[in-house]
């Protein structure tokens, strides 16, 4: 496996690159991507007028659904490496209409406190396994909590618990440009963590404790719109920045290919069910 250094420059050139189709899928994925992290808010239940760290934000959807639960006198701060992002963030949740939000790009691994720290409790919804150093990261967070604070994140489980990603991949790469390297071992990528016992060592490693891993199976419902569905999961992929550098025709038969091998999770009249397997990850920070 690639050095820690190498492996944090890879992921901003990566999601430098991926940045702009989460931007434009952003409305959508906020709608059809919330199971992935369900069960994470469902834990953590924020309070109002807490403070609350949401690691890897994204677009902002996530911070601004604390955001409107600690209410004025609380804090929801996003923080992510995608500067693209943020700006979106930003822009789709100003703070004069979402009082108490703030987005912050940075790297969440090489701070020593998130912005705002210290916090109540810190959310991540699929963004740990996509860490160079997770262990550096969940320090990050630990050290960015008050005694007693928690933390809650989502995370895949292997593949054959999301096997409409590999569908997605296979079907649209022949029509795209070329890909970067997949994911070997315990590198980046969304099955990192299909270990529990790795997620266990990594959470230790970082100081936290009662460090508890559950499985959850979700089913995320979207629309029977083939086109939509396609280009949704292929921006969010790693087909993503090939994608977009394609003309028309090829992002086209890009959205085929991956519409053809998801057809089985599809029912004609009624829409996508897609399931997910993921890890709810909980822990405390317990001084």
């Amino acid at each position: 496996m690639a050095d820690t250094a190498v492996l944090r420059a890879n992921n901003v050139e990566f999601w430098a690159q991926a940045a702009p189709g989460w931007v434009h899928q952003a409305d959508r994925h906020d709608r059809l991507g919330r199971p992935l992290g369900a069960a994470a808010m469902d834990w953590l239940r924020p309070q109002p007028g807490e403070r609350v760290l949401d690691a890897g934000c994204g677009c902002g959807g996530t911070t601004a659904e604390i955001a409107a639960v600690v209410g004025p006198d609380g804090a929801a701060v996003g923080v992510d490496l995608a500067e693209a992002m943020i700006d979106a963030a930003r822009r789709r949740f100003p703070r004069d209409r979402h009082p108490g939000i703030r987005f912050v790009a940075a790297d969440i691994e090489t701070m020593d406190l998130a912005p705002g720290a210290p916090f109540d409790a810190a959310y991540s919804r699929m963004t740990m396994m996509l860490l160079a150093d997770p262990i550096a990261g969940a320090a990050t967070i630990r050290r960015s909590l008050r005694p007693g604070g928690r933390f809650a994140a989502t995370a895949f489980r292997d593949a054959s618990a999301a096997p409409w990603l590999a569908a997605v991949l296979l079907g649209a790469a022949p029509h795209v440009g070329p890909l970067p390297p997949l994911p070997l071992g315990d590198e980046p990528g969304p099955f990192a963590f299909a270990d529990p016992a790795r997620i266990t060592r990594v959470f230790a490693a970082a100081g936290f404790d009662r460090v508890r891993i559950q499985p959850y199976d979700v089913t995320m419902d979207a629309p029977d719109d083939p086109e939509a569905v396609a280009e949704w999961l292929i921006e969010l992929g790693p087909a993503g920045g090939a994608y977009r550098n394609m003309p028309p025709a090829g992002q086209a038969a890009a959205r085929a290919g991956a519409a053809r091998l998801l057809e089985r999770y599809r029912q004609p009249g009624f829409g996508y069910r897609l399931p997910a397997g993921h890890w709810l990850i909980t822990a405390i920070r317990t001084e």
